[in-house]
């Protein structure tokens, strides 16, 4: 959070509770008269949600741990939509590499772990595809390859609180069906006085380097400055932090297994690559907010928040090609249908020095004006800008035997180890460069019409993410009516996203171009000594003793040549989606009794039309030949959302919440992509059935994708007791979902433009059998289905039971999703990546007198992961489940010359839990078992 201590916002200035933020957007003040019903309250809007009464004349203030529950806590009980929030007081107090790892706490939110570190969010079942993030009420880009925000691109010490909304609100612009997370940085002229506070913490992995590059230690650090000037007009806020966060993994990864998994043709491992891997992410980042209101009539607020990253990664290992390859199989020991024990001849390994590194800037301005023009009626401007670049570096280098299964072959004898991965047993010396050489073990290298010397491998994506809004909105009051208020406005967007790729062929230098064998390319190198780290790293996890540890960064600047890669099928991902949506939305807001209960709600509807177009080209090979057309294409369309939302007090504390509405969220910017890949196969023509055999084939993106379409209805029943952070929530919710994307419906399609590629004879041929009629293969909206949910949070402070157990407290939640969607051309239900049926969290803490410790422990079940494929394209596998835990304990010195100083002890995945996934199903067929290790941590910070 922007202000790492703990009890920073114990001291705020305590805004009118009857203040709300009518514009999503808009600052909070005390003397801001807008509609009472807004559904998104702020953190600080209740006057004293920290301060709780336990006996008569008795008021103890809560801080740290139980002041950011109590003010989560009184944010969900005072909204009409259902939502649930991490407030400044506890994001942080958890290992937080990011900012999804306190969000994970949320019920119904999950986390999947990339690189070791808290990435893609789910809510409710629903995957990062279809959530939206907002940063202070505005839409974000983001660095990663879609529209899912990658969390690591936001230190989590410059927000106040974090609101997950789970329903909608017309005026919730770019919301999503699963949810809508919105980031909110801290206002200036809340704080009651000057604030300066700066944070330090070291990190420890527990796992020593596996790479000798990277160290297991790192450190995180933070500087946190706020002040009000004149006459307390004018605020501002400014932050930097900084991170060096290192990740050591033993990574094992199968192929796949060949066989049946019966006794006579059992499962055996069809190849394996494992690897050694060394993170290290360096990140630093600087917020600035200036806040002037210098009278009740206007109050405006300009925001600002950079960020930049770099991540590298070394990768060592040995790829192994056994089942799926020509290795001679023998003493075969057979279990319950799996080969536990085989031994595998004529074994031609690839060794793997590999070297990635991500670099990405992030950057975000927002300005928002508030103007009041009459007594009850605001005007409310908003701009806003933000900008992601990311560039990627994929290096990857080979060493092997000789060309192309050419060399010395290996003995391996692979053994299932307990927990499904498998260790190995070589013969040879994978150290030795008398047999080692810088090659294309395997000979996979193909450029698409000959042979090439692949001795590695060159990635280099590059993509811009830019997004431009301006929102305006009018809002106002109604006197003596349950109809309180009532607000219209408009929004505007222009985002353009460029994904830009280029590859090669990497080759040893000497004679030949372009790396082609036919060329006379050097099919083997010797092992440069300047390239030997002189010591080879161990791979034990795996039972090989050790492999040749290379620098992969001198190969590629002094012992390899690149060849570009023209191939169809990389040209075509070149693209640029560019969306222009017009946004008009109109709601009415009530406030008042119905039958003596007090009742909030609102009433609304969003009218969006879009404007969608893609830039690309469409890429073909015939005869040896590689054709490029550029290609482009727009289409429009317009959605109506209604919605509406009721809050019911039926009795003290406890409320009835409803929520019904029509949500949209668009889809993964890949699959609105215009690019084609066509094949044109003439050795095809005549070749019955035609279906089976067709002579044009395309597949590609779908520029004319429509949004996801949701129907939802949700209720939320909730008992608040006292003013202490203590409820019971149970929530149910039901989403029926039209339009969903098909990422690869096959249809026929009429390529007789493209006749004139063939001879005038194989045209007749083509036309006589109908063979023009190929198939294309491109995601579309036929797909639908419904999800149907169920979540429950219990929030406990133990002193509601007894005041002997004040500090101590729970915090637990729990959350079943069930989901069928069906594809038009597949009536079996399919599995949406990111659902974890069952999903739960529990926390037990205990802070007073300057002490406080907690504990966290999470757990999911099984669900659809996307990992990185093949070339860093991203597949779908399904992870096993998984539970979590972190802990921490601190003391902050309450007075003496060390008052304001606090320390801090942590732990994170302190069950070394594996990220685990499987094949088809089974979950003997293991495909992944990355192991990151313990981190622990030890931090101290001081407030002035």
């Amino acid at each position: 959070m922007l202000l790492g201590s703990g009890t920073a916002f114990a001291q705020e200035t305590p805004p009118d509770p009857n203040a709300p933020t009518a514009n999503p957007t808009g600052a909070i003040t005390a003397t801001q008269a807008t509609p009472p019903a807004d559904p998104t309250p702020d953190a600080n809007a209740n006057p004293d949600p920290t301060t709780t009464g336990v006996g008569e004349g008795t008021d103890i203030v809560v801080t740290g741990i139980r002041a950011g529950l109590a003010k989560s806590a009184d944010i969900k009980r005072r909204s009409t939509l259902i939502v649930d929030s991490v407030s400044a007081e506890d994001v942080g107090k958890l290992p937080d590499v990011s900012i999804a790892d306190s969000l994970a706490r949320i019920p119904g939110v999950t986390a999947q772990r990339l690189e070791g570190r808290d990435q893609r969010l789910s809510i409710r079942g629903l995957g990062p595809d279809f959530s939206t993030t907002l940063l202070n009420g505005r839409e974000q880009v983001t660095v990663g390859d879609n529209r899912g925000v990658e969390y690591d691109q936001y230190p989590s010490e410059f927000f106040r609180n974090v609101n997950v909304y789970k329903s909608a609100d017309a005026s919730l612009i770019a919301a999503g069906i699963s949810g809508t997370v919105d980031l909110r940085m801290l206002r200036p002229l809340d704080q009651s006085q000057r604030v300066f506070a700066i944070n330090a913490r070291g990190q420890m992995n527990g796992i020593d380097n596996l790479n000798p590059e990277l160290s297991r230690y790192g450190y995180r650090g933070s500087a946190t400055y706020v002040d009000k000037f004149a006459d307390d007009t004018f605020g501002i806020a400014i932050g930097v932090s900084g991170t060096q966060a290192p990740t050591q993994n033993e990574r094992y990864n199968a192929w796949g297994y060949a066989g049946t998994g019966t006794a006579a043709d059992p499962y055996v491992l069809g190849g394996a690559k494992p690897y050694v891997q060394s993170n290290e992410l360096k990140r630093y980042g600087a917020v600035a907010t200036l806040e002037w209101q210098p009278s009740d009539n206007f109050h405006s607020t300009f925001d600002a928040l950079y960020s930049n990253f770099k991540e590298t990664q070394y990768l060592r290992g040995i790829e192994f090609p056994l089942g799926f390859s020509d290795p001679v199989r023998s003493g075969i020991t057979v279990n319950n249908g799996f080969a536990t024990t085989t031994t595998f001849t004529n074994v031609y390994a690839v060794q793997r020095n590999d070297f990635n590194q991500r670099k990405a800037d992030n950057i975000s301005l927002g300005w928002n004006n508030d103007f009041k023009i009459g007594e009850t009626t605001h005007f409310n401007v908003d701009a806003s800008w933000s900008r992601a670049t990311r560039t990627d570096f994929l290096l990857e280098t080979n060493t092997g035997t000789g060309f192309a299964k050419g060399g010395v072959a290996d003995t391996v004898t692979v053994t299932q180890n307990g927990n499904g991965t498998y260790s190995f047993k070589p013969t040879l010396d994978y150290t030795n460069t008398n047999i080692f050489k810088l090659t294309d073990p395997q000979g996979w290298g193909n450029n698409g019409t000959q042979q090439v010397v692949q001795s590695g491998f060159l990635n280099r994506p590059k993509f811009k993410d830019d997004l431009k809004s301006l929102r305006a909105s009018l809002n106002g009051e109604f006197e003596g009516s349950v109809v309180k208020g009532w607000e219209v406005g408009a929004n505007y967007s222009q985002r353009e996203k460029t994904s830009a790729f280029a590859s090669y062929f990497l080759c040893p230098k000497g004679a030949g171009t372009n790396c082609t064998v036919a060329s006379g390319t050097p099919k083997v190198a010797n092992v440069p000594a300047e390239a030997q780290l002189g010591s080879n790293i161990p791979l034990t996890y795996l039972g090989i003793p050790a492999m040749l540890t290379l620098n992969p960064l001198y190969l590629y600047n002094n012992s390899l040549n690149a060849a570009f890669d023209g191939r169809p099928g990389s040209l075509v991902r070149d693209n640029t989606v560019t969306e222009k949506v017009y946004t008009g939305y109109a709601k009415l807001n009530f406030d008042g009794d119905v039958s003596g209960k007090a009742m909030k709600g609102a009433l609304g509807v969003q009218v969006i039309h879009t404007d969608q177009n893609s830039d690309g080209q469409i890429a073909g090979l015939v005869g040896g030949v590689v054709t490029i057309s550029p290609a482009n294409d727009t289409v429009r369309y317009t959605r109506v959302l209604p919605s509406a939302t009721f809050s019911v007090e039926l009795v003290d504390g406890g409320y009835v919440k409803l929520g019904a509405s029509q949500t949209m969220v668009r889809p993964r910017l890949d699959q609105e992509r215009i690019t084609q890949d066509v094949s044109i196969n003439p050795g095809n023509i005549g070749v019955r059935p035609f279906a089976a055999n067709p002579v044009f084939s395309s597949n590609g993106g779908n520029v004319g994708l429509r949004p996801y379409q949701s129907t939802n209805m949700d209720v939320s029943f909730e008992k608040y007791f006292g003013s202490g952070g203590g409820y019971v929530a149970l929530s149910g919710y039901f989403k029926h979902l039209t339009d969903f994307v098909n990422p690869a419906t096959v249809i026929p399609f009429d390529f007789t433009p493209l006749l004139s590629s063939l001879t005038a004879a194989q045209q007749q041929q083509v036309i006589a059998n109908g063979q023009q009629i190929g198939t294309i293969s491109r995601p579309d909206n036929s797909g639908r289905g419904e999800i149907l949910g169920a979540e429950a949070t219990l929030s406990l402070p133990f002193r509601m039971i007894t005041p002997a157990l004040d500090g101590f407290g729970a915090f637990v939640t729990g959350n079943y999703t069930d989901s069928t969607i069906r594809y038009a051309n597949n009536p079996a239900p399919i599995t949406l990546p990111g659902l974890s049926d069952w999903t739960g969290s529990g926390t037990i803490y205990f802070e007073k007198w300057g002490f406080q410790a907690r504990a966290n422990y999470r757990y999911r079940s099984s669900f659809l992961a996307e990992v990185a494929g093949l070339s860093a394209n991203p597949t779908f596998r399904t992870a096993k489940e998984e539970a979590i835990l972190d802990a921490q304990i601190g003391y902050e010195f309450q007075d003496g010359p060390l008052r304001g100083l606090s320390i801090l002890a942590q732990g994170k995945n302190l069950t070394d839990r594996p990220f685990i996934t499987y094949n088809t199903g089974d979950k003997r067929q293991v495909i992944d078992y990355q192991r990151y290790g313990r981190d622990y941590y030890v931090g101290i910070s001081y407030k002035f």
